[in-house]
């Protein structure tokens, strides 16, 4: 059996379900110990007896919650090696103006702050051991402009800039970070954005063409096994199905 991250441990945030699942699933299956964290605590758990895997209840917007999480696996798992930040949520896509500041709000501290916290906390313990992978899981709303998605977009920009800055600081100790930036995926965004009954990803016929979770589970188990020498700062991936013409 093929298990290049075999004894490392992982860290993957929204791990019940979606990209999250894939994920867990893939670095379980290379032999890593993976942690899955999630609000859900039902979903959670179910999720981490299907694969195998640890799990923790936590709020990414939620330094505290960030706090638990660590202590608790320094203190089973004595380390950490990687660090997903892979939990999201699009909370509300709609013009600016329709929106409330509890809600921008949301967008920014669960996209963005919530990734920042975990970064923190983990380039810590990284420094100190001189090793580890940090891997950011961005939109390529980043980098594309749509109606509708301004805040989520600003937010997902912030990381990705966040992400190069992060790794010119951890790159002497031997700490690499990487943002995956991806398109369209099957997972349950749309629905859990409202936009269930209008985006494209959520129709079977295209949904069954764009990026599966268990695809992104093996690109980051690809990443996280490159050289500790060599590091991928930014790899975007979107479907072929879909067309992209943004501002």
């Amino acid at each position: 059996m093929n298990t290049p991250l075999r004894n490392r441990v992982a860290i993957v945030t929204g791990g019940s379900k979606g990209y999250g699942f894939g994920i867990a699933k893939a670095l379980r299956a290379a032999g890593a110990e993976v942690w899955i964290t999630g609000r859900d605590e039902k979903a959670l758990n179910l999720a981490a007896r299907r694969l195998r895997v640890r799990s923790f209840r936590a709020d990414v917007a939620s330094s505290s919650d960030w706090d638990s999480l660590f202590e608790a696996v320094m203190e089973r798992s004595a380390g950490l090696d990687i660090l997903v930040n892979n939990a999201g949520a699009g909370v509300r896509i709609a013009d600016t103006t329709e929106l409330t500041d509890s809600q921008i709000d949301s967008i920014i501290r669960i996209n963005l702050i919530g990734h920042l916290y975990g970064c923190r906390r983990a380039a810590i313990a990284m420094k100190r051991r001189k090793s580890g992978i940090i891997v950011n899981i961005s939109s390529v709303c980043a980098i594309h402009a749509w109606p509708g998605w301004g805040p989520y977009s600003a937010a997902k920009a912030g990381l990705n800039q966040f992400s190069k800055c992060l790794y010119t600081e951890l790159r002497a100790f031997g700490v690499r970070v990487t943002t995956i930036t991806p398109s369209w995926g099957a997972t349950d965004f749309a629905a859990s954005a409202g936009l269930a009954d209008r985006h494209p990803a959520a129709k079977p016929k295209v949904r069954a063409r764009i990026m599966q979770p268990d695809e992104m589970g093996r690109l980051v188990v690809s990443i996280c096994s490159m050289p500790d020498h060599l590091e991928i700062s930014d790899i975007t991936v979107q479907p072929l199905v879909q067309e992209i013409v943004p501002m």
